[in-house]
């Protein structure tokens, strides 16, 4: 029982409880906003939703092992040997995705260091920039409810079939053309609304080549 009091005592001595909760509370909320933003604006190539689900978990183990760290030199030199031996791989496809990864854990070390205005200051500012950032660039844009079409056919003429096709859709681009024994296969991205739309893209298809090959595959969202 005398251990327990003197763990508890040390406890106290070193981590003020109504601090870590605060700065628990504080990280907690800016990290979710972090995670709808990051789903709402980001450009980055993976299922944001899914690669978003780290963030909270992430900042919050950040804010605990640097707010137990901060009061000890040897849990500092600790936790340093022990990242030169755990090395951490994660599946990084876009530089964005680490921008993000880097705000989250930059969040977690604000608020561990029991700066939680720093943290709601910090993303107040960097979150307009990231904004702006997406908002603004010229280097992609994101296309919602798109539609892979993709045909293999004899037709050599890349415009007809373009142009046929793209008589009934509101977007058509053509994203690459392969050649091989006299047959083109043709990957074209475009936006397709109704079945309708399907039918006289197909139609329009099958009239150039009665036996071209089609494939029309949706996906809700994809990065151009």
């Amino acid at each position: 029982m005398l251990e327990f009091e003197k763990y508890l005592s040390d406890f106290n001595a070193t981590i003020n409880l109504q601090d870590f909760f605060v700065n628990f509370l504080v990280v907690t909320l800016l990290a979710l906003g972090v995670q709808q933003f990051y789903i709402r604006f980001a450009h980055a190539l993976s299922d944001r939703r899914k690669f978003a689900k780290i963030f909270l978990p992430l900042a919050l183990a950040t804010l605990l092992i640097i707010t137990v760290i901060k009061s000890s030199i040897a849990l500092s030199l600790g936790l340093v040997g022990a990242l030169s031996i755990v090395r951490f791989r994660a599946a990084i496809k876009d530089p964005e995705e680490l921008t993000y990864l880097f705000l989250i854990i930059g969040l977690g070390i604000v608020g561990g260091a029991n700066k939680p205005i720093l943290a709601v200051l910090s993303f107040a500012v960097i979150l307009p920039i990231l904004y702006l950032n997406a908002r603004y660039s010229n280097k992609s844009k994101t296309l919602r409810g798109k539609t892979h079409i993709n045909i293999n056919t004899k037709i050599a003429n890349s415009t007809e079939l373009i142009e046929a096709i793209s008589r009934d859709l509101k977007y058509l681009e053509l994203k690459r053309m392969d050649v091989k024994n006299g047959e083109y296969f043709y990957s074209l991205v475009s936006k397709i609304e109704d079945i309708n739309s399907v039918e006289s893209t197909k139609n329009a298809i099958l009239n150039l080549d009665p036996s071209a090959q089609i494939s029309i595959v949706d996906q809700p969202e994809i990065i151009l």
